[in-house]
């Protein structure tokens, strides 16, 4: 590690000394915390005594856990309980944010609802990630699919007749980082009024905010956009092209510059003296004559010679990759944005960290996912429990802790 690196490793992070604790699980509660822990906070996840069902996931939704609750501490409670319950108002006395998305209503029959915590402690801000806002569909259950087809996310993705969700629970990570967004801001007016408050995201608003381009597209030419698959281009060529060894890369020419860049490094400078495709919108227009023409420029290129021109032109283009592809990324390992995590088989994997440089600054690891009540014993005792009080609690089976503690 260089001399800088250094320096700024030990460098406080932006949320040091916040304190918060996460009621989340699945994706967009573990999300949002994420983001404070990255960033310097100590997040505490409170578990109930079976853990985070997320811990159990199968099929595609099996490294939710290990990848989204780096950072964190566990402490695993019985949250119905009477002295669990009393244990949870005793740390939330010392917390500056909660996170929570349970189903609606679930935190206050717990009676840990904003209402309640408020009074225990004023200076508390509350966030609370909901499949929707306040109105006439706050009270049903959500996911993430579900809202990308009420949102219209769904429709414009896949072709016509055929809604596909997108491949990566995008809904779910944007709520929970708008959810980060406003804790941040809410500590910010603290500071001013004292004061916490209640913050609330949700999936279904997120979608609409994602398609709002969409919906404006429909407002300024009074027609329904197309899904994405069948879109009229707002260029000629932006597009995946196929090289002579069957590889695929997404090229855009989306400037004069790209398509001066463009005539010149493939040998058809004559293009350049064209009219009718002088500008974007004309060469737009003419997609059906230049297509055919860069087409067959890139299949006659292997992959590496089709790479190394489009670099060196500075024209804007993309290899096709799969998610494990990212593994090996030189850009992303020699940029230092990959993060060692432990897996719950023991096995370490790359994974990329939040796409921040503050000062120089990467997000990095300060504690793996934790196992299930690994901290449960220290966050009461900083809460202010007496080893014979945690002890009691440990006898009674309201607590858990893990032996890794």
């Amino acid at each position: 590690m260089s001399n800088a690196s250094e320096k700024n490793a030990a460098k406080k992070l932006p949320l040091d000394g916040v304190r918060v604790l996460e009621f989340g699980h699945t994706v967009m509660g573990p999300s949002s915390s994420m983001v404070l822990a990255d960033l310097g906070a100590d997040v505490i996840k409170v578990e109930p005594l079976e853990g985070d069902r997320t811990r159990a996931n199968v099929g595609f939704g099996s490294a939710l856990f290990p990848v989204f609750n780096r950072n964190k501490r566990s402490m695993s409670i019985d949250l119905k309980s009477a002295a669990g319950k009393a244990a949870i108002l005793k740390v939330v006395e010392g917390a500056d944010a909660l996170i929570e998305n349970f189903a609606y209503g679930t935190m206050d029959r717990l009676g840990l609802g904003y209402e309640a915590l408020s009074k225990v402690n004023p200076r508390l801000i509350y966030c609370s990630l909901k499949g929707f806002l306040e109105g006439p569909y706050e009270k049903r259950a959500a996911l993430d699919e579900i809202v990308q087809f009420m949102g219209g996310l769904a429709y414009m993705t896949g072709p016509s007749g055929m809604p596909l969700r997108a491949g990566a629970s995008v809904i779910d990570i944007m709520g929970g980082m708008f959810g980060a967004i406003g804790i941040m801001a809410a500590l910010r007016e603290r500071e001013h009024t004292g004061k916490g408050q209640l913050v609330q995201s949700a999936l279904f608003e997120s979608t609409a905010f994602l398609v709002a381009q969409h919906m404006g597209q429909q407002a300024l030419t009074g027609k329904a956009p197309p899904p994405m698959p069948e879109k009229a281009s707002s260029w000629a060529v932006y597009d995946p092209f196929q090289t002579s060894d069957g590889k695929t890369v997404f090229v855009g020419i989306t400037s004069d510059n790209h398509w001066r860049s463009f005539c010149t490094g493939f040998g058809v400078e004559e293009l350049l003296a064209d009219e009718t495709l002088s500008t974007n919108p004309k060469r737009a227009q003419a997609r059906d004559r230049i297509m055919p023409m860069v087409t067959a420029k890139f299949a006659a290129e292997t992959f590496e010679s089709l790479v190394a021109k489009l670099e060196k032109l500075k024209l804007p283009f993309g290899p096709l990759a799969k998610p494990g592809d990212l593994f090996e990324d030189r850009h992303l390992n020699e940029g230092g944005r990959m993060l060692n995590i432990t897996l719950p088989t023991g096995k370490v994997a790359k994974i990329p960290g939040l796409p921040l440089d503050m000062d120089g600054r990467k997000p990095r690891v300060r504690q793996q996912p934790p196992k299930m009540g690994q901290h449960t014993k220290a966050v009461l005792r900083e809460a202010g429990y007496s080893a014979s009080d945690i002890e009691a609690l440990d006898v009674q089976g309201t607590i858990i802790q893990s032996e890794e503690g």
